[in-house]
């Protein structure tokens, strides 16, 4: 029960990674608030993530919007009334090729993948700052630091949120605070699965422990970086993706 009685925001947590890493903070004791654009999705999973024993609301969130964050971050602190910790995990892809790249579709994952998590890392600095206390975690990708055809905008997107989370660990260390990010490789999910033998067998190659990742190995990096045991780690990165990068 390493988080036991702690207070956890995450974005996009109502399917996916996002999800599991509710799972699995829930099973250490965390109370959860499941933050997501769908409401109805987010409620069914706060229902099973009280499930635990802990406790956990749904709250509508749009993390591209400024008064979205502020009335979800408000609804959790009227609930719990402290964060703990945010977890940074809402994201999108629209993926193509850099000629034929929308500045639309550079716009939206750039909204939701980058100026999201500053928006709601924002709010929760303000609140973490009060508290002399708080964790940062947010979810980037292996791409942020390989590149991929097809995602400029993904690519960038979690780029930036490398270098946003190495600025807050700087600037709020002062405060208690400790900021850092899990970049995972390729996860296992409905989509990769799929995908046909040989393009799976051709992304397992590029990964020398050949297999895909779970979203329970994601959540597992996230819990040790919230849990006390990563009280001295601050604007680092943990990559989880089979040694695809290293």
């Amino acid at each position: 029960m390493r988080l036991k009685g702690k207070n956890v925001l995450i974005t996009g947590a109502a399917r996916g990674i996002g999800k599991s890493i509710a799972l699995g903070m829930a099973g250490e004791g965390a109370n959860i608030g499941i933050a997501d654009v769908n409401l109805e999705s987010a409620e069914n999973s706060a229902k099973e993530v009280a499930a635990s024993g802990v406790k956990s609301i749904a709250v509508k969130l749009d993390v591209s919007s400024r008064d979205s964050v502020t009335d979800a971050f408000s609804a959790f602190m009227k609930e719990f009334g402290s964060l703990d910790i945010l977890v940074n995990n809402a994201g999108i892809t629209r993926d193509t090729l850099l000629l034929r790249m929308k500045e639309d579709d550079w716009d939206a994952v750039l909204d939701i993948n980058l100026k999201g998590p500053f928006l709601c890392s924002k709010e929760a600095v303000r609140i973490m700052a009060r508290q002399r206390s708080g964790k940062i975690i947010s979810i980037s990708s292996v791409v942020a630091f390989t590149g991929n055809p097809g995602q400029a905008n993904y690519g960038s997107s979690k780029a930036g949120l490398v270098g946003l989370t190495k600025t807050i660990a700087r600037e709020y260390a002062g405060r208690g605070i400790r900021a850092n990010v899990v970049a995972p490789g390729f996860i296992r999910t409905p989509m990769t699965d799929g995908l046909g033998d040989e393009i799976k067998n051709e992304m397992k190659r590029a990964i020398p422990l050949g297999e895909f990742g779970t979203p329970e190995d994601v959540a597992g990096a996230v819990i040790f970086l919230a849990s006390g045991e990563a009280d001295y780690i601050t604007g680092q990165v943990i990559h989880v993706n089979g040694g695809m990068y290293m």
